[in-house]
């Protein structure tokens, strides 16, 4: 079972029906991405509670009658995995959009892994 897709499935189901916040089982690479949204403002905030089965709660965005994410993409899936190298971290819609990397020096955007010139796993795409 793919959780991270489980969870985009819930950010891009709460983003569509206007919901204020979304909660999923908690993982650190959970953990990571929604620190990459908020930091890159997709959402507003996210926090960890819950001590024995810890939950991810995410505070979204929303702008008017609408969500502020167009579109979130799963990319590299458990049944098949995308790696890139540093040359060919993609851009996503020309640089309006972000792709989520897992890299050896933790998840980092698409434009930190290129400053940082380290390549990895392509998670996800956010637009």
């Amino acid at each position: 079972m793919d959780t991270v897709a489980d969870m985009l499935t819930c950010v891009r189901n709460g983003n569509k029906a206007l919901k204020p916040h979304i909660v999923v089982r908690h993982s650190k690479l959970k953990e990571d991405i929604a620190r990459i949204l908020k930091q890159e403002g997709f959402i507003s905030g996210y926090s960890v509670s819950g001590k024995p089965k810890a939950e991810l709660q995410i505070d979204l965005k929303i702008k008017g009658r609408k969500g502020i994410i167009e579109g979130i993409k799963r990319i590299s899936k458990p049944g098949l995995r995308k790696y890139v190298g540093v040359d060919d971290i993609p851009r996503v819609l020309g640089g309006l959009g972000i792709a989520i990397l897992s890299t050896p020096k933790g998840v980092l955007t698409g434009k930190e892994a290129r400053e940082q010139k380290v390549g990895g796993e392509v998670l996800l795409h956010v637009w």
